[in-house]
C-alpha cells in the first residue's frame, strides 16, 4: 500500500516537473533577428506614403500673397447657438478622402487623392493654383488620422496617432511596451487593407529577413496581432477548468465517502 502511494506521489512529482519545464521559454524563442542572414541592398528605406479612402488630409497653402491664400486655407470653426459667435480657437479645415477617393478642395473643388503620393498631390494641387490663383506657393500636406492598433500579448494594447506617419513595426511594438515573455516572436500577424481587401502578412521577429517585410514600414490603419504562445494558452485553460476540477473533485470524495462507510 505504502509502495503504491509512492509510485503515486513520483508521479505525481514527474509530471509537475514536465509541465514546468516545458512551459519554460528558451532565449531562442525570445531574442530578436537572431536567425538568417540578409544583403543590405534587399532592405528597402524608400517608405513612401499612399493616401486612401478615409484619410483625413490638412493641406496648407502658403504664398508671398497672404491674402491671396487665405481662400485656400478654410478655418474650421463652432459657433455658440444662443450668442451666433465663434467658440474657441479656430483650427486648419480638415479634408476627408472619401469612397471614391476624392477631396473637396476650396475654389478647386473635386481633386482625385487617393492612390497618390504626397508629392503627386502637391504637384497636382499647384498645378490648379498656379499661376491663376498664386504665384510660386508652397504646399504642404500631412494626414491628420494616422493610426495603428497593437493587440494580443503586448505589454499595453491599443490603437496609436502616429505624427510623421512613418513607423516601422518593431517601433509600433515599442508603443505597447513590447511583447511579453510569454508571446510568440515567430508569428506576429499584420493585417493590412489594400483595394478594398484585408491581407494578412505573417512576420517573424526572430530572423533578419523581417526588416525587407513588405510590412516592415507600417501603412496607415494597420493591425498587428501578437499571438499567445502554446505554454499560456495551456495554463489559461487550466486556469479556467481549475474551479470545474475542484467542484468534480469534491463531489467524487463525497460519494467515495458515502459509499466506503
Amino acid at each position: 500500500m505504502k509502495f503504491a502511494k509512492k509510485n503515486k506521489l513520483y508521479s505525481f512529482i514527474l509530471v509537475y516537473l514536465l509541465v514546468l519545464f516545458s512551459s519554460c521559454v528558451s532565449n531562442k524563442k525570445i531574442a530578436y533577428f537572431q536567425i538568417d542572414e540578409i544583403k543590405q541592398e534587399d532592405v528597402n528605406n524608400n517608405y513612401k506614403t499612399i493616401f486612401r479612402p478615409d484619410d483625413l488630409l490638412q493641406i496648407t497653402v502658403s504664398s508671398k500673397d497672404l491674402m491671396a491664400a487665405r481662400i485656400f486655407n478654410l478655418p474650421a470653426v463652432a459657433y455658440s447657438t444662443t450668442t451666433n459667435s465663434v467658440v474657441g480657437t479656430p483650427q486648419q479645415q480638415p479634408y476627408l478622402i472619401d469612397n471614391n477617393g476624392y477631396i473637396d478642395f476650396p475654389v478647386l473643388g473635386k481633386i482625385l487623392a487617393g492612390g497618390k503620393t504626397r508629392e503627386e498631390l502637391i504637384s497636382i494641387i499647384k498645378s490648379k493654383i498656379a499661376p491663376d490663383y498664386l504665384k510660386d506657393p508652397t504646399i504642404n500636406i500631412r494626414i491628420v488620422n494616422f493610426k495603428i492598433t497593437v493587440s494580443g500579448d503586448v505589454m499595453r494594447p491599443g490603437t496609436f496617432t502616429v505624427n510623421n506617419e512613418r513607423i516601422t513595426i518593431l517601433e509600433a511594438l515599442g508603443l505597447a511596451g513590447d511583447l511579453n515573455i510569454s508571446a510568440r516572436r515567430d508569428n506576429v500577424l499584420v493585417i493590412r487593407e489594400e483595394k478594398g481587401m484585408k491581407n494578412e502578412y505573417v512576420v517573424n521577429l526572430l530572423s533578419k529577413k523581417t526588416l525587407t517585410s513588405p510590412v516592415f514600414y507600417l501603412k496607415q490603419n494597420d493591425l498587428i496581432y501578437v499571438q499567445h504562445n502554446k505554454a499560456k494558452i495551456q495554463d489559461a485553460a487550466y486556469t479556467r477548468s481549475t474551479g470545474l476540477f475542484i467542484s468534480l473533485a469534491s463531489v467524487l470524495i463525497s460519494l467515495l465517502t458515502i459509499i466506503t462507510r
